[in-house]
């Protein structure tokens, strides 16, 4: 399991997204952004190098999904993910990727969906999330290797080899995703303090 060190990260996560969010495409906002952590939850990396972490930020009248991973060396190839770097007070200097172009970020998400991990507390070491929910209703997907990365409107598409997709909802509300063959949703808190639980991502198949 990996372990949350209580200590500093500078610039913080949350000062990193102030200046990658307006480049997004489903970024909603105007001006500079104020986000603020809502929610979220972790996944292990189970050969211990690779930070996980599903954050929910809040900004303005809306609320987005980021997955990040903490990496100790730059991602080969994962350029246009790169959110920034950071010094960590612990492990030093961190390269913070959007997830979405990582592979074992979407290895360990194949993972969750198959059932053999669990979601992990977002702020807390050793502790399975239960507001975490996932269904799956497919073969078993076998090597997980991304292929492509679609950023638009309403989301983002990690498309793997195999043919299957990850869909990620970047723009989070309260509504019921569309009928597929696997479903993660989550809880999060709006900006009024009001509790919700939506899909956060879909897993689609060719089968």
């Amino acid at each position: 399991m990996a372990e949350i060190h209580r200590t500093t990260l500078e610039p913080t996560k949350l000062e990193l997204l102030t200046d990658w969010l307006p480049g997004r495409p489903w970024y909603q906002g105007s001006g500079t952004p104020r986000p603020a952590k809502a929610g979220g939850f972790r996944l292990d990396d189970h050969a211990g190098e690779v930070g996980i972490e599903f954050m929910v930020v809040n900004d303005a009248d809306a609320s987005y999904l980021v997955p990040m991973t903490y990496r100790g060396t730059p991602l080969e190839g994962a350029e246009a993910g790169l959110i920034g770097t950071s010094e960590h007070g612990v492990l030093g200097k961190r390269w913070i990727y959007d997830g979405c172009h990582d592979p074992v970020l979407a290895a360990e998400l194949a993972a969750l969906f198959e059932g053999r991990v669990k979601a992990q507390a977002q702020s807390v070491s050793d502790q399975e999330d239960q507001d975490v929910q996932v269904s799956y209703e497919g073969a078993p997907l076998g090597e997980v290797r991304i292929e492509t990365v679609e950023d638009g409107a309403h989301g983002t598409e990690v498309r793997l080899v195999g043919g299957a997709a990850l869909r990620v909802r970047r723009v989070l509300s309260g509504a019921e995703a569309s009928r597929d063959a696997g479903r993660l949703s989550g809880v999060w808190k709006r900006a009024d303090g009001t509790e919700v639980r939506a899909p956060f991502i879909s897993l689609h198949t060719d089968a």
